[in-house]
């Protein structure tokens, strides 16, 4: 069987169909977060076959995998490529209704002209057809973004990191701007003072600064914020459990970091109030350099504690937390913006209970000095789905400027993602059209033309002054 991923995949009407291909397809991608890797990048990675390029970082398909019943070693154990491979084929078609069987014939297709369903039935055929396409040039990494029209990629990168490989694409002038996002997540995580510890000492050997008080600490962070600067990083990104916020002194503050370094636990007072701090001197260090700044918040993470110790994070066992406290989020941003410290930013929710109350709580903190100053982010992880991306559009249409939305993110590992960008234009594109059908949006071009267009591309080049 053919694949259904026609011309008109997702889009319901003539009035979608005529925003999608006469405004939308033709647009260039501004990926603004990603966890491409910079490496791979700037050696320009041939990968030798689908299996690696699709199941060698993907938690998204591994927890299918497992859910499907397939044992671990096909998904991050020993098995090889081909017959991890093999289990993902067994696994698509009981994904159908599920956004991997969407985005899995999408690349397909895209990428190596494959209309075919796949399936046990045609995963060799697949498999023996994509390897001979991925080991020639075009199929390198860097020609995979380019195929896709990449203009900017923005990827997710420790302060302690060298930057190396960024380094090095910038002095070869890749045409695509990749650019490193500085994401300080290590300095939240006091949970194991030894971890905490040791992190601390890697961070001030990079930044040259021994780190031995807070003061220090803040100063080394400012150093290697200064330093991605230099290599035109321009955003950062958080991804804490929820908002902090309590009130405290530079002394108690001073107090909890010593405690720290010297190997003792922390109570939750005083935890509470080291990553409103440390959080607040992040954001107020965004705000100096002129920063957009991000917070991905309401993952539960690392559920499986025997999968854990076994595969470590980021491997398919984290979920959608709780709410957000909306107060400790109100009080957090207030305490920036009170100063006139708060820097352009993207708010991201896991849990679709937070979607109004995010929404409304950019209201508050947008002040007139920039469109969509606070943002509500893209539909994030689990929410990243027609549904998800449907409920989305409808809550950013009922409470704050949809036309001022800023757009997709891939917030993937994998170089074959870029079609989701095609995916959230179409249902954006059919979203509208919906509501112009409906007479709800008037039929008139250039309402319409500069929706579509800004929402898919031209919001975020604005935004991120590109």
């Amino acid at each position: 069987m053919k694949t259904f991923i026609n011309n008109d995949f997702v889009l319901e009407s003539d009035t979608a169909k005529r925003l999608y291909h006469d405004y939308a397809a033709k647009l260039p991608i501004i990926d603004f977060h990603c966890h491409l890797s910079p490496q791979a990048i700037a050696e320009n990675r041939q990968f030798d076959n689908l299996g690696q390029v699709w199941l060698e970082g993907d938690h998204y398909k591994w927890r299918a995998m497992r859910i499907n019943g397939v044992d671990e070693r096909f998904c991050t154990g020993d098995a090889s490529d081909k017959e991890k491979f093999l289990k993902w084929a067994e696994t698509v078609p009981y994904t159908a209704g599920n956004p991997l069987y969407h985005w899995t014939h999408l690349e397909l297709s895209r990428y190596f002209g494959i209309t075919d369903l796949l399936s046990p039935a045609t995963a060799e055929k697949i498999y023996d057809t994509t390897r001979e396409m991925l080991q020639s040039p075009e199929f390198s990494t860097r020609n995979l973004m380019q195929r896709m029209k990449v203009e900017m990629a923005g990827t997710t990168d420790d302060p302690a990191d060298t930057l190396a490989y960024h380094q090095q694409l910038k002095q070869e002038g890749f045409e695509i701007e990749t650019l490193p996002t500085f994401r300080a997540d290590n300095v939240l995580k006091t949970e194991s003072p030894e971890a905490f510890i040791t992190y601390i000492e890697k961070l001030g050997a990079t930044a040259n600064i021994s780190i031995q008080s807070y003061h220090d600490l803040v100063n080394a962070l400012d150093n290697r914020h200064a330093f991605f600067h230099e290599l035109g990083c321009r955003l950062s990104d958080s991804g804490p459990d929820r908002f902090y916020f309590a009130t405290y002194t530079d002394a108690e503050i001073s107090s909890i970091f010593n405690k720290l370094m010297e190997g003792k636990n922390i109570s939750a007072t005083e935890t509470e109030q080291y990553r409103t701090a440390i959080m607040a001197d992040l954001s107020r260090l965004n705000h100096q350099r002129d920063w957009v700044q991000q917070f991905h918040v309401g993952a539960l993470r690392n559920n499986n504690t025997r999968m854990f110790n076994q595969l470590g994070p980021d491997t398919g066992f984290d979920s959608i937390g709780n709410p957000q406290d909306s107060f400790k989020m109100s009080r957090f941003l207030d305490m920036l913006d009170s100063t006139n410290q708060l820097a352009k930013t993207i708010l991201y929710n896991l849990n679709p209970a937070d979607n109004e109350m995010m929404l409304t709580m950019c209201g508050n903190f947008s002040d007139g000095s920039v469109a969509g100053k606070v943002q509500y982010g893209a539909a994030w992880w689990f929410l990243d789905q027609k549904t998800g991306m449907e409920k989305h559009l409808r809550d950013f249409s009922a409470l704050g400027l949809l036309s001022r939305f800023v757009g997709m993110v891939t917030d993937s590992r994998s170089f074959l993602s870029y079609p989701r960008h095609e995916y959230f234009r179409r249902i954006v594109c059919n979203h509208i059209g919906q509501e112009v059908d409906k007479g709800l949006i008037p039929n008139d071009e250039s309402i319409l033309k500069t929706m579509v267009e800004e929402i898919a591309y031209y919001n975020a080049k604005s935004y991120f002054k590109k």
